[in-house]
C-alpha cells in the first residue's frame, strides 16, 4: 500500500496554499474588471419603437432591462413579450438607430432608481436622469425599482388626519384626507394645471413629488417656474414630454411613485401630482398595441385598466411608522365625455374626484369646480356634524338655484313663493363670488370662518 511520506505531504499543502492564493487573485481582478462574460443576442428584427432580440429568451424575465448597441452608442429598452426563440423589446429612445444583427445585452433586472433628499428643486426624466443644468444628483442608500407592488390592504394606517389644501371651493365641499386619492377630471383647458398647482403649494405636505406626463415642452418651464413659483424648491419634478417615446411617458408615473413610496417609508407626508394618467394611459395603449394585445374599449387593451389600478393602489398609506402619499391625479377627459373608459376605471379606483366644467368656466368662476358632480368619499371621516350639515345645505342651495335658472331667465321666479328658493337667490350668487380664488392668491386656512364673515346668513360651523 503506497503512503505519503511528511514531504510529499508538506509540498501538496504548499502547492494547495498557491492554488488558493491564485484564485483570490482572480477573483479579485474579476470583481473589478466587471463579469467574466456578459449574456448576449442579436436584433433580428424591427418595427417602430419595439425591436426583437433572438438568443436572450432563456435568460431574462418580463420588465427586465436590455441595452443595444446603436453606432457605438448603449440604448436601452424594456423586455416586453418572451416567445421561444426571441424577446420583443420597447425602446425608451424612439429614434435610435437600431439595425439588424446589433448586439443586446441583459442588464441586471428591471430599472432601479435610489432617491435622496438631495433631488429636491430638482427635475428628472423618467428614467432618473437630470435635464436641468444642475450637478448630477447624489444617490440615496437604496436603489428601488420603478414598478413594485402596493402594501399589503391590513397593514395600512386607516385615513383620518385632515388636510387643509388653502383652496377654498376643495376644502369645503371635497376636503382630503392624508393619503387620500383625489382625481380631477376636466376638459382640455378648463384649469387643471392651475388647479393642480395651488395643490402643489399647500403646506401639510413635507415634500411634493410631481410627474408631467406628455405636456407640452414650452410649457414646462412656465409651470415649474411660474406656476409652481417658491414651491418648487421643496418639489422633484419628473418630465416626459408629448414628443417623447411611448416608454418614457409611460414610465414617468412610476418613477414619481416610487420616489413618492420612498419618502413615504421614511414617515414623511408626500404629495404626489400626476398631469395627467390620461396621457399615461395613452402611452400604455401605444405599447400594447405595439404588442398585438387587442383592444377591448374604444381602443383600450385589458392591461391598460389593470396597469392604472396598480400604479394608483400603490399611492396612501403605508404600514406602522410610515407617512403617506397623498395623490393628485388630473383626468384628460376626451371630448368633454365624462364616461370615457379612463375616466370612467380612474374613478372608481380613487377615493374622491373633483370635476372641473366648461360652462363655469366660461362665467369667469374659477377654479371652475362642480360641487354637484364632486365628492370626496372620506369627507365623513374629517368633517364635524355642523361642518357636514352647512356643506349639506349649501350643496342643496346651489342645486335648487341651478334647476330654477332657465325659470328665472323668463322671469317665473315670484320672491316670497318659496322660502327655499329665496335662500338659494339670495346665498348663491354670494357663495360663487367668495369661492372665486386665483393661483396667486392666498390659501385660507379656515374656509368655514372666512364664509362667516362674507356671507352674513351663515354662521360658522364648529
Amino acid at each position: 500500500m503506497l503512503t505519503l511520506t511528511d514531504t510529499d505531504a508538506g509540498t501538496q499543502q504548499r502547492r494547495e496554499s498557491q492554488n488558493l492564493q491564485k484564485l483570490e487573485k482572480m477573483l479579485m481582478r474579476a470583481a473589478v474588471l466587471g463579469p467574466a462574460h456578459k449574456i448576449q443576442g442579436f436584433v433580428s428584427r424591427m418595427i417602430p419603437g419595439c425591436v426583437t432580440v433572438a438568443g436572450l429568451s432563456e435568460f431574462v424575465s418580463i420588465g427586465d432591462m436590455v441595452t443595444i448597441e446603436a453606432d457605438h452608442t448603449q440604448f436601452l429598452g424594456e423586455v416586453a413579450s418572451i416567445d421561444a426563440g426571441a424577446i420583443n423589446v420597447t425602446m425608451l429612445d424612439a429614434t435610435a438607430a437600431v439595425r439588424m444583427r446589433a448586439r443586446a445585452t441583459v442588464m441586471d433586472g428591471p430599472l432601479k432608481i435610489a432617491p435622496d433628499l438631495s433631488w429636491q428643486g430638482r427635475v428628472i426624466n423618467s428614467v432618473g436622469t437630470p435635464i436641468d443644468d444642475g450637478a448630477p444628483l447624489q444617490p440615496g442608500p437604496e436603489a428601488l425599482p420603478l414598478n413594485r407592488n402596493s402594501p399589503p390592504p391590513l397593514t395600512r394606517q386607516p385615513l383620518s388626519r385632515p388636510l387643509t389644501t388653502g383652496v377654498k371651493a376643495v376644502d369645503l365641499f371635497t376636503p382630503l384626507c392624508a393619503g387620500q386619492r383625489m382625481g380631477i377630471f376636466a376638459g382640455s383647458g378648463v384649469g387643471k394645471s392651475t388647479l393642480l398647482s395651488m395643490l402643489s403649494r399647500a403646506p401639510s405636505f413635507d415634500i411634493a413629488v410631481l410627474a408631467l406626463v406628455g405636456e407640452r415642452g414650452r410649457e414646462v418651464q412656465d409651470f415649474l417656474e411660474d406656476t409652481l413659483g417658491e414651491g418648487r424648491s421643496r418639489c422633484i419634478a419628473v418630465v416626459a414630454t408629448a414628443d417623447e417615446s411611448p416608454m418614457m411617458r409611460r414610465m414617468a408615473p412610476n418613477t414619481a411613485m416610487c420616489i413618492a413610496e420612498y419618502f413615504r417609508d421614511q414617515g414623511k407626508q408626500v404629495l404626489l401630482v400626476v398631469d395627467s394618467i390620461t396621457r399615461y394611459a395613452h402611452a400604455m395603449r401605444e405599447l400594447a398595441l405595439a404588442a398585438q394585445e387587442p383592444p377591448v374599449a374604444r381602443g383600450y387593451p385589458p392591461s391598460v385598466f389593470s396597469a392604472l389600478a396598480k400604479l394608483l393602489e400603490r399611492a396612501g398609506t403605508g404600514g406602522p411608522g410610515s407617512g403617506a402619499i397623498t395623490a393628485i391625479l388630473s383626468v384628460l377627459v376626451d371630448g368633454d365625455d365624462h364616461n370615457d373608459p379612463i375616466a370612467d376605471a380612474t374613478r372608481g379606483i380613487l377615493d374622491g374626484h373633483i370635476v372641473l366644467e366648461r360652462s363655469i368656466a366660461a362665467q369667469g368662476r374659477f377654479p371652475a369646480i362642480d360641487p354637484l358632480a364632486s365628492i370626496s368619499r372620506l369627507a365623513s371621516k374629517i368633517r364635524t356634524p355642523a361642518q357636514a350639515r352647512l356643506a349639506s345645505e349649501l350643496t342643496g342651495c346651489i342645486q335648487l338655484y341651478e334647476d330654477t335658472r332657465d325659470l328665472r331667465m323668463i322671469g317665473g321666479y315670484k320672491p316670497g313663493a318659496d322660502p327655499d328658493l329665496d335662500r338659494a337667490v339670495a346665498v348663491v350668487p354670494q357663495l360663487y363670488d367668495a369661492l372665486k380664488q386665483s393661483g396667486s392668491d392666498a390659501a385660507v386656512s379656515n374656509i368655514f370662518a372666512a364664509l362667516a364673515q362674507q356671507l352674513p346668513l351663515l354662521s360658522a360651523p364648529k
